[in-house]
């Protein structure tokens, strides 16, 4: 993956009196068209759905998770088959992918209501409205299993993703996010310079080999906890989110609707709990106001 979401350039780098001539590792950033092939055999229709700027790779696993992800589709088993450019294209054939659903399958497409275009910053930039992104997952229909986790495991989660991210080592420049079992063993790690769509390329690996739902994983996110990024855990089944940078008002307003445990500014052994903060097995501590 790190050979095209990589890109080295010439620069020139400043380094107080010391000027050289050298090259610097960027994240790739380009825009992915993600098709849907859908209706009868004799009757096929491609649709675009959306247009998000992401880093090349894991690209299939990108589509199916925005896919699942949005509600407009319900399962791997309603996937026939994922490639770049199943129909003609001029140029950019690879920043082109088409899912193909099963014949008779019927997408949910009411309520996307998109422009079909998101930035790498921001996933949810083209909804129409805020009803059109509280998209409902089955599994949130679902009696949750009761989990437990240590607060002394947290600790060490950003840690651990870190020696895995191996591209933003080289760029500094990517957001992960990471799924760990509830022993704290990373099971499944995936980057991107949208911190969504590395969520999307997670979920689609997760939707890819029936594991979901993820109610029996830590996701452990790279920066914010961001709306959208509620919004796609839930649809997963996520039961502990723990973020490394801050969440917003209204992340914490959706994990709260969905009894999911969340947790921001996870470094330097500390975090804060915003919700559901039975499932985080704390030290014995005095109140201090």
């Amino acid at each position: 993956m790190a050979s095209v979401s990589i890109k080295k350039i010439p620069i020139t780098r400043v380094n107080n009196q010391e000027v050289t001539d050298t090259t610097d590792a960027l994240a790739m950033e380009e825009p992915l068209e993600i098709r849907l092939e859908y209706g009868p055999e004799n009757e096929r229709k491609v649709q675009n759905v959306s247009v998000t700027m992401r880093t090349p790779g894991n690209d299939a696993e990108l589509a199916t998770g925005f896919l699942f992800t949005e509600g407009i589709i319900k399962s791997k088993a309603e996937i026939a088959d994922v490639g770049y450019c199943f129909i003609a294209c001029a140029e950019n054939r690879e920043n082109v992918i088409q899912v193909n659903l099963v014949p008779g399958i019927v997408p949910d497409l009411h309520n996307t209501e998109r422009n079909f275009y998101t930035t790498s910053s921001c996933g949810v930039c083209g909804k129409g409205s805020i009803n059109a992104i509280r998209t409902v997952s089955a599994f949130t229909q679902q009696e949750k299993h009761q989990i437990v986790v240590n607060a002394e495991l947290l600790y060490n989660l950003p840690v651990i993703l870190q020696h895995h991210q191996a591209i933003f080592a080289d760029t500094g420049a990517l957001h992960a996010s990471a799924l760990f079992n509830l022993k704290g063993e990373l099971q499944l790690v995936r980057e991107d310079v949208g911190r969504h769509n590395a969520l999307d390329k997670l979920i689609g690996a997760s939707l890819n080999h029936n594991h979901l739902p993820l109610d029996n994983s830590i996701l452990l996110l790279s920066g914010r906890a961001s709306f959208e990024l509620i919004q796609k855990a839930a649809m997963a089944g996520v039961q502990i989110i723990a973020a490394v940078g801050a969440p917003s008002s209204l992340a914490v307003e959706l994990a709260e609707e969905f009894n999911i445990t969340l947790t921001g500014f996870l470094r330097n052994k500390r975090f804060n709990i915003y919700t559901a903060a039975h499932r985080i097995l704390l030290p014995a501590y005095e109140i201090t106001n």
